[in-house]
């Protein structure tokens, strides 16, 4: 079988999370989605489960962070400098926010942050293997 991730997440709103999802390209899996929850795919190995608060008490009884704090931020490829900047455009289109934090270009690599309509952090990179510097050059200053 292949290992696959599936990101848990609490949201306010299950259809509107959805349509944002929807929106940057993501794909309702209806077999793990009924009133409570949707699965969204990104790819055949990642997979987001959007959890209305009711569902997700029900996994964990710890506290749902405020949207104004940040505990992690999920990180996704992209095909093309493009492509990120587009999922920024309908993050802040949809519902979302772009650019929570400065872009950052290092050249080989390109990424911009955007906030899901819950405060959810993604970062959109793109990165081009063949440009990467050698070990340890990338951090030397």
């Amino acid at each position: 079988m292949t290992r696959m991730i599936f990101i848990n997440l609490p949201v306010t709103d299950l259809t509107k999370s959805m349509a944002f999802y929807e929106s940057l390209g993501f794909v309702n899996n209806p077999h793990f989605t009924d009133e409570t929850a949707a699965c969204m795919v990104w790819s055949e190995a990642i997979n987001v489960m959007l959890l209305t608060h009711e569902k997700w008490r029900t996994f964990t009884s710890r506290e749902i962070p405020p949207m104004t704090s940040s505990e992690v931020m999920l990180a996704l490829t992209c095909d093309s400098r493009e492509i990120v900047d587009k999922l920024n455009e309908l993050a802040a289109k949809n519902g979302g926010t772009a650019d929570i934090n400065p872009k950052q270009d290092l050249g080989f690599m390109y990424n911009r942050n955007l906030a899901d309509r819950d405060g959810h952090v993604w970062e959109m990179f793109w990165m081009d293997p063949a440009a990467i510097p050698a070990a340890g050059s990338a951090t030397e200053k």
